[in-house]
């Protein structure tokens, strides 16, 4: 696939922030002619997070525009969506027990690209070796978590902040209760589970993992509006 060539079409359809139904139509032309399968699709709507991120930050006093943008991200994610012979992935997992712990680990392994975390706390040290490991290999990491929580005995926010990943705390006298993440902009990862040992020893937990563009766009918009709510 031509990056290049994408990085390009993604930007002339912003430039005005709205998207055309002459440009969908050329837009959806064009990458049916170069997406050869999911991968291609995941790089695609990952440059398409990046850029709705830059074009926000940029405007970042003009809400009007921000949500013209937050639009666009929306159109163009549902011009990638899955043909009607591909079967989206969605799966369940539960606690006590492995599933979900594992679940959580191997999807930091197979990311690519970025992870955007939203999580009341993170005190298990095997999920956070794979948050750093995927940091490691040049994966973007944003983690947003519970002041109050970040301060608890165990707590591995500040490991992750020492690693050099950006992190931010919620300012409110309010819990950051939020139990979520979105891995290359295609998968989004929710539930009950809390990133701790309890939860995977002791605790009734749930974990779902979805393949769900309108969803993933639901999850990311809210995710930017948290990091810039909390940015100091």
């Amino acid at each position: 696939m031509q990056t290049d060539r994408i990085d390009t079409i993604l930007a002339e359809t912003l430039e005005d922030l709205r998207m055309s139904r002459s440009e969908q139509r050329a837009l959806r032309a064009v990458l049916g002619e170069r997406l050869a399968g999911a991968a291609d699709r995941s790089i695609v709507r990952a440059r398409a997070f990046e850029l709705a991120r830059r074009e926000i930050s940029e405007r970042a006093g003009d809400p009007v525009a921000a949500r013209a943008v937050l639009t666009w991200l929306e159109e163009l994610v549902r011009l990638l969506e899955p043909r009607p012979d591909h079967e989206p992935r969605a799966e369940a997992h539960f606690s006590p027990g492995r599933s979900c712990l594992e679940r959580i680990v191997s999807l930091f392994a197979e990311a690519q690209h970025s992870v955007e975390v939203c999580v009341f706390t993170i005190t298990d040290d095997r999920i956070t070796n794979a948050i750093g490991d995927a940091h490691r290999r040049g994966v973007r990491l944003r983690v947003i978590t519970d002041d109050d929580k970040a301060l608890d005995r165990g707590s591995d926010i500040e490991q992750l902040v020492r690693w050099g990943i950006e992190v931010r705390r919620d300012d409110s006298p309010h819990h950051m209760h939020h139990k979520f993440a979105i891995f290359d902009g295609r998968l989004v990862l929710t539930g009950s589970y809390n990133w701790t040992r309890s939860a995977e020893r002791a605790n009734q937990e749930n974990l779902v993992v979805l393949e769900h563009p309108a969803l993933i766009a639901a999850f990311s918009r809210t995710f930017e509006q948290l990091w810039r709510r909390f940015e100091r």
